[in-house]
């Protein structure tokens, strides 16, 4: 008999938001090989010397504009989340930031406390990045390993198509599509694209032409744009969106590198230039509303469209507590439970 469990995993947020809150936060994202991917002196020296000087008090103003009574939104959320789909499991459902609290291991803890020696790991990253659903699943396992080595664990694979977290996007998105609207941007956390190159498995085919994403081949199960598109393409069928309706465009860029563009704040401007007055944004790698969806694009993007010549952006709420999002995590354990029982893969 084996005893199942579940642990859901994001990406983190400070304590607070405060300067001294935020900067430790930074310094242990920053830090992280997986999202700067220099080597170790390197990136100690720009994090240290070059970043943390100053980013931590313009991002401690960003993250005071978001900020609830329960704390961060994203934190806020997720517990939310993980309430909901244990309310539906008999199993236990456990959750955890890759950086900051609630932490890894202390969630790992208590599964193994629990009785757990069967886990799935659900990244709450729907698209493949080794700046996130890698760096968490590395960091589960390593945990684990060191604090419940006989835990055996199940990881679930990035769900970018899958039709049940299709469906949820639209049925969460349906009201404001039923509204009035010029033009729909989908608008995916943006990553360096050298981490395109090295996550490719090939070695040769990601960003080598144009239309690599049309064909991607072995690359697709680690090629974030490729899979970003892929969300768009089933999205925009299953919703109906008109065709000369809707963009891609990616957000968050950091440092001089090139980035995967078009680029979101760029896009908006364009988007107004081109007369476009009321513009609806949709940001589906995330799956809880946080700061590069509060305050980068419903606060700061809404000014940049603004000031461009549009009048009104809407910001489509992430899925966050939406009941047809927790019937697909549902469904993920679901699945896990049955092969679980019947010892088969999931």
């Amino acid at each position: 008999m084996t005893r199942p469990g579940v642990l859901l995993v994001n990406l983190g947020s400070p304590e607070s938001p405060s300067v001294p809150d935020v900067r430790r936060y930074l310094r242990e994202f920053l830090m992280d090989r997986r999202v700067l991917d220099a080597p170790w002196p390197i990136r100690f020296a720009v994090v240290h010397f070059a970043i943390l000087p100053r980013r931590p008090r313009e991002s401690a103003e960003a993250y005071h504009k978001i900020w609830t009574a329960e704390g961060s939104p994203l934190i806020v959320t997720s517990r939310r989340v993980q309430q909901a789909l244990q309310a539906r499991l008999r199993v236990p459902v456990e959750l955890a930031m890759r950086y900051q609290t609630p932490s890894i291991p202390d969630a790992v803890r208590r599964l193994a406390a629990a009785g757990v020696d069967e886990c799935l790991l659900i990244p709450l990253f729907p698209h493949y990045a080794m700046s996130s659903y890698e760096t968490a699943v590395v960091r589960v396992q390593r945990v684990a390993g060191r604090l419940a080595p006989r835990m055996r664990w199940t990881v679930q694979p990035p769900y970018y198509e899958a039709p049940d977290y299709i469906a949820a996007l639209v049925e969460s998105a349906r009201p404001y599509l039923e509204g009035a609207w010029d033009h729909l941007l989908f608008s995916f956390h943006g990553i360096p694209e050298r981490h395109l190159r090295k996550s490719d498995p090939t070695g040769g085919h990601c960003l080598r032409r144009p239309n690599c994403c049309d064909e991607p081949g072995l690359a697709l199960p680690r090629c974030y744009r490729a899979q970003c598109l892929r969300t768009v393409a089933a999205f925009v069928r299953a919703a109906q969106v008109p065709a000369g309706r809707w963009s891609v465009a990616f957000q968050s860029r950091l440092g001089r590198d090139p980035w995967l563009q078009p680029y979101t704040d760029q896009e908006l401007s364009r988007l107004a230039q081109a007369g476009v007055k009321r513009l609806l944004v949709l940001c589906p790698a995330f799956v809880s509303d946080c700061l590069e969806t509060l305050e980068e694009i419903r606060l700061r993007g809404a000014e940049t469209f603004r000031a461009a010549g549009g009048e009104t952006l809407t910001q489509i709420p992430c899925l966050n507590e939406h009941p047809r999002w927790i019937a697909t995590l549902e469904g993920m354990v679901r699945r896990f439970l049955e092969s679980c029982e019947t010892g088969a893969t999931p």
